[in-house]
């Protein structure tokens, strides 16, 4: 256990948080998604669900400043659906980041996107299009 980091990141989450470089992308998927046939790299968080994992990565990754640095899945992989789970998603990113926009994408750009990322994180999430992707940011000296 570390003081002031959330117990949900084990050491290969924190490593390659710590790893990612700036522009780096993680994804965050739920338990449906092929995130094996789709990572470079996978870390898995078996019993987590999304909103709770997305929650602990804000809290130590910065978010890019300059690009669009947060993505997530649609209903249906139409952008202008959005299900329950888009609405929690909405709401870890107004408490953590309040200046971050999501921005909602179709699916083929979701599963491209993940197939490039950094590392993929298998989350246990029961929702269906529960899928979020974060381009890492900076921290100024």
């Amino acid at each position: 256990m570390l003081i002031g980091i959330p117990a949900l990141l084990g050491p290969d989450l924190l490593y390659t948080l710590r790893a990612m470089g700036h522009g780096d992308e993680i994804a965050i998927v739920d338990g449906n998604y092929p995130s094996l046939a789709h990572a470079k790299r996978l870390v898995r968080v078996d019993g987590a669900n999304l909103c709770d994992t997305l929650r602990a990565i804000l809290t130590v990754m910065p978010l890019d400043h300059v690009v669009q640095p947060a993505f997530r899945s649609s209903e249906n992989n139409d952008p202008t659906r959005r299900a329950k789970v888009h609405d929690e998603i909405e709401a870890v990113f107004a408490e953590m980041t309040p200046d971050i926009q999501v921005e909602a994408i179709d699916g083929d750009h979701l599963y491209s996107r993940v197939k490039e990322a950094h590392t993929v994180v298998a989350t246990m999430e029961p929702a269906l299009y529960a899928n979020v992707i974060l381009r890492k940011g900076i921290i100024w000296p």
